[in-house]
């Protein structure tokens, strides 16, 4: 594959050292990605400081490009999904799917307002709240989905009227790299620069004394690391971390009639996705039922190399979250759960790892209790409703979680007692740029997406005007 240059000042910048990408489909290195260093990580912080003072002065020219940035990424959707694949594992369909997401996101953001809101307008005085831009914005983003939720940040940040430095999972550099090579033209320079490398180059971002906020995305334990980076200096951050989902099946369901819905709400991305519904409370009367309609499922999905068109999900993305997912399936075989569908690796090489169904497991296993983050789903029996909630709320994550029945109302009765960011009702993973998305409890702190997102990249500012 071809080379990856790092962009700083809008100039492609290559690194004394780099560093290998592993195909999660074969387990071989394909491409190399640049390291950045701490003297490049500085060029990159003074390039956005210097950009700042003139992008934050005319919001219709961040719009405009925006706009420009959406196009560009839609000309060049084949080019970017085709990396995507390569270093992520998910199917050509699904990356092809984020790429035009991400264009999405940019025309949507591109379209949002800034009002100035008036609190106060008599005889005495007019009191005006303003929302101004923070300056430099450090962005920091997962393996996932590299390339959509590097745009969540870029896009508000910038329309806010922020420049910003984002780095990439070192997993899943290329995608994000390729996205700055893109945008060059789009953007002036500095007000987008990309850099790569691993866990140093993250903590040299957020102890930078450039960026006055820090908008993140991962796990638990690195967002709580992020937190007390940006303590010493203050700095505004945005946390979106895991989440341990519950989806609470009513017994007036159909098994069959929700069990694909179910099932992509698990297995999308293969189950690599933190708000995907990571444990299933079914009431004891449908139990047997869930579990054999979700197990049919399960053995029916065709997983394989993203590049084939046939692939419906690809490998887990590295090793590191292979073996954790092996473990936590073991695990709750030894405690006893029964395996109705998958439980093992697939042979043949890659980091596969057949979708799985658990049924007889309950709290205290740990794939119940943690976040597994990947294609294997728990399924708990219940025989009171409102021990269910209880049961689903009995944690320290609070992303998000779904209620499905054929009573709607009783469904988003219960759903509203669920403590997380966002309740569905009868679907799950339904996330949309207009609504904010975010995490209650160690889930997160802040939200992105939707003017609420875009305030979170501005502060407030009170203009007091005197008339008398």
């Amino acid at each position: 594959m071809r080379d990856f240059t790092l962009t700083i000042d809008g100039k492609a910048v290559a690194a004394d050292a780099s560093f290998g990408v592993v195909n999660p489909a074969t387990e071989e290195v394909f491409a190399q990605a640049p390291e950045c260093s701490r003297a490049q990580l500085d060029r990159a912080m003074e390039s956005s400081s210097a950009a700042f003072r003139a992008w934050h002065r005319d919001i219709e020219r961040r719009r405009q490009a925006l706009r420009e940035c959406a196009k560009v990424v839609r000309e060049r959707t084949g080019e970017l999904a085709q990396v995507l694949v390569r270093e992520q594992g998910k199917p050509l369909a699904k990356a092809t799917g984020e790429l035009l997401g991400a264009a999405v996101w940019f025309d949507f953001t591109a379209g949002l307002e800034l009002p100035v809101e008036v609190v106060q307008d008599d005889a005495d005085r007019r009191v005006e709240v303003h929302r101004r831009p923070l300056g430099v914005v450090a962005a920091i983003t997962p393996w996932n989905f590299p390339v959509l939720l590097a745009v969540w940040k870029i896009a508000p940040a910038l329309l806010a009227g922020n420049t910003v430095v984002i780095k990439p999972s070192p997993y899943t550099p290329l995608s994000t790299l390729a996205l700055g090579e893109a945008l060059r033209d789009a953007l002036p320079p500095g007000v987008l620069n990309v850099v790569s490398g691993g866990d140093d180059l993250g903590k040299w971002m957020t102890a930078h004394p450039a960026p006055r906020k820090v908008s993140f995305t991962g796990s638990v334990e690195t967002g709580k690391h992020v937190a007390a980076a940006c303590a010493p200096d203050l700095k505004r951050m945005t946390l979106e971390l895991g989440g341990n989902d519950a989806a609470i099946v009513l017994p007036d369901v159909d098994p069959e009639a929700v069990a694909d819905k179910l099932f992509w709400g698990a297995f999308e991305n293969t189950g690599q996705v933190c708000s995907a519904i990571k444990r299933v409370f079914v009431h004891e009367d449908r139990y047997a039922a869930t579990v054999a309609a979700l197990a049919s499922r399960a053995r029916s999905v065709v997983m394989g190399d993203g590049l084939d068109a046939k692939s419906e999900l690809g490998p887990l993305n590295n090793r590191a979250q292979f073996e954790r997912v092996s473990e936590l399936v073991a695990d709750a075989v030894d405690a006893g759960a029964s395996v109705a569908a998958g439980g093992t690796a697939r042979p043949g090489g890659g980091y596969f790892f057949e979708p799985t169904i658990l049924a007889d497991v309950a709290e205290g296993v740990r794939i119940v209790d943690e976040e597994q983050f990947g294609p294997a789903l728990p399924v708990l029996r219940y025989r009171d409703v409102d021990d269910a909630v209880e049961r689903a709320n009995a944690t320290m994550f609070g992303l998000s979680g779904s209620v499905w029945s054929n009573d709607t109302a009783r469904a988003a009765e219960l759903a509203s007692r669920l403590e997380c960011g966002t309740a569905w009702v009868n679907q799950h993973l339904a996330i949309v740029p207009h609504a904010p998305f975010g995490g209650a409890k160690w889930s997160g702190i802040g939200v992105e997406n939707g003017p609420w997102g875009l305030y979170g990249f501005t502060e407030t500012r009170v203009i007091n005007i005197a008339k008398q």
